[in-house]
């Protein structure tokens, strides 16, 4: 809360007002070299197809850490706490111990939590680290010296042994377990489902062995996605963070000005006022469209303020192309008959107090002659 009132403080404050023109608009003149101590804190940055092809030569592109995608599943092994099904044909003593009218669950062999397994006429076996294929073929072996011919088949009832845990903004958070089918990250988060209004979706970490890899959960609307190519692996974690730190300040003449917060990796200029309504067509200015940047940084660094004029329909077509950060401040000024007009009426009301006190003073003055 703090960070947030210090960004609309310090913006504010290149946010200039007076009483002669009420209300808060952009002060060029003190960003230009004339400007004084102002311009040595504030670069003012008009937006154009230069500056966006600038700032599009500099971007570093998306990847995915190739260690990610190279990584795949070996077959499932079985690991302690698992639960086995273990079938043996027509020998419904061994399958179903407690009965065939019991649950299945009940018939189940746990794998203890040293490894082993015991199993009837065959003994405790060693389960942990092993394939079922593998499980199979020793019992199947054992289980020779009683019956003839036995066929065994190996299934898991519960899969206890290996997991990923999910956390942050999403719906169910904790343990998804690893099955005998591979898990890839968008089958971890969609398993426990994400919290679509409160979810920053190009910040998901993956720390695995204590290194950490951000994913951009958003890039699964490009065609060249891979996110459905990376699984996970025993001990992995998954933290989907929030949003609320991701927030833009839209001001000014704009029909619903409030702070904005936005789960993709990018947002443009066009997206921010839609957003909000637009702006204020009987009041904005659209040559004073403003984004102010690093006001939060102010002591430290000059903020820069990107300033577009978005009179004609070209320039309106580089606000879809100029991206917004976390933290910058848009602002959309008023036209001066907007400015004139508040002055007119902050005085108006006080002109109307004088007159009626003047008429009731005029009043009391004929009553008092007569």
């Amino acid at each position: 809360m703090m960070r947030i009132f210090s960004v609309a403080a310090v913006a504010a404050a290149l946010l200039q007002g007076c009483m002669f023109a009420p209300g808060q608009y952009m002060d060029t003149a003190a960003l230009t070299e004339e400007g004084g101590a102002e311009s040595s804190r504030v670069e003012l940055i008009p937006i154009t197809p230069k500056l966006l092809a600038m700032d599009a030569a500099t971007q570093v592109p998306y990847s995915i850490a190739p260690e990610l995608l190279n990584y795949k599943p070996a077959p499932y092994l079985i690991g302690a706490n698992d639960a086995l099904y273990i079938t043996v044909w027509d020998h419904p003593e061994l399958t179903a111990p407690s009965g065939p009218q019991q649950q299945i669950d009940a018939n189940g062999r746990l794998v203890n939590p040293d490894g082993n397994l015991f199993y009837p006429y065959v003994g405790e076996v060693v389960a942990k680290g092993r394939t079922l294929a593998a499980l199979r073929v020793e019992i199947t072996e054992k289980l020779r010296q009683y019956i003839d011919s036995p066929q065994v088949d190996i299934s898991i009832l519960r899969f206890a042994s290996q997991r990923v845990v999910v956390t942050g903004a999403v719906v169910k958070a904790g343990p998804v377990p690893i099955t005998t089918t591979p898990m890839s990250v968008m089958e971890a988060v969609a398993a426990s489902g994400i919290d679509s209004n409160n979810a920053d979706l190009s910040n998901l970490t993956l720390t695995r062995g204590g290194k950490r890899y951000i994913l951009d959960l958003d890039t699964l609307n490009l065609e060249q996605s891979r996110l459905n190519d990376i699984y996970l692996k025993d001990g992995d974690q998954l933290y989907l963070p929030y949003n609320d730190r991701k927030r833009i300040y839209v001001m000014g003449e704009v029909m619903q000005p409030r702070a904005l917060t936005f789960k993709t990796r990018s947002m443009n200029l066009s997206d921010v006022l839609g957003s909000v309504g637009g702006m204020n067509q009987n009041t904005a200015n659209a040559d004073a469209i403003y984004v102010i940047r690093g006001a939060q940084h102010i002591d430290v660094e000059p903020a820069k303020v990107f300033k577009l004029e978005a009179t004609s329909p070209s320039a309106m077509a580089l606000a879809t192309r100029f991206d917004v950060q976390p933290q910058d401040v848009v602002f959309v000024g008023p036209a001066g008959i907007t400015r004139w007009n508040r002055v007119i009426s902050q005085l108006v009301p006080s002109a109307s107090i004088i007159g009626t006190g003047a008429s009731t003073q005029n009043n009391l003055s004929e009553a008092n002659s007569r």
